[in-house]
């Protein structure tokens, strides 16, 4: 990561962490005004941790060098991955999972939640992590690594909560890719809540409103 991640805590001595992965371009700041939108005071004091993705360069952008998980090669997102960028990305964000752990929040009060980009490196890792975590949250993203799922996932996050949420207007993921997602991992047989919104490729306040209720479902 090219950066030490944002850090910020609800309370003192927090119970819980939220990890919120940032999309192309962006960085951890992002995601940070949302987030002080949740209300999660009924759950306990939580950490909201948000990383910074490497600098590196996307082809699609002409090579120009920009914070990403990983590289994107075209438009279609999924015909031709990145997979050792993408495998590299989920080994930073294993470590900060693990850094959680260290500091005593058990992965059963871990949250990886992530949009675009993070989205996609929230559902990599957390879909193949070692131990159940509380929830996987992809907000405007997709499946990466498709084919390799069904071999790779971990058998203790089967049953983990993942709540997914796509703008029926985005044109930069294209809603049919986030469908395509939801029914892979049905067939699956992960439980995924899905919430469709009349918006683009971004986040509007009612969606933030479903995800504070995922959340405290999920970390109650």
């Amino acid at each position: 990561m090219s950066l030490a991640p944002i850090e910020i805590e609800t309370a003192p001595q927090p119970t819980a962490t939220v990890i919120v992965l940032h999309g192309l371009g962006a960085d951890g700041n992002d995601f940070v005004p949302i987030a002080r939108e949740l209300d999660l005071s009924a759950v306990g004091p939580v950490r909201f941790v948000f990383p910074n993705a490497p600098v590196i360069p996307v082809t699609i952008n002409n090579g120009y060098a920009m914070p990403a998980w990983y590289d994107i090669f075209q438009a279609d997102l999924v015909r031709r991955e990145d997979e050792v960028g993408l495998r590299r990305s989920r080994d930073s964000i294993e470590a900060l999972i693990a850094q959680e752990k260290a500091r005593g929040i058990p992965a059963g009060r871990i949250v990886v939640a992530g949009f675009s980009q993070g989205c996609a490196m929230a559902l990599m890792t957390g879909l193949r992590h070692g131990e159940r975590l509380a929830g996987i949250v992809g907000l405007s993203g997709y499946l990466p690594l498709a084919a390799t799922l069904a071999a790779e996932r971990s058998p203790e996050n089967q049953n983990t909560p993942v709540f997914l949420a796509h703008g029926t207007q985005d044109n930069v993921v294209v809603l049919p890719r986030a469908t395509d997602t939801r029914a892979a991992l049905e067939a699956l047989g992960y439980a995924v809540e899905w919430h469709e919104y009349p918006m683009a490729h971004s986040v509007c306040m009612e969606e933030i409103a479903d995800l504070n209720a995922f959340l405290l479902r999920v970390l109650a």
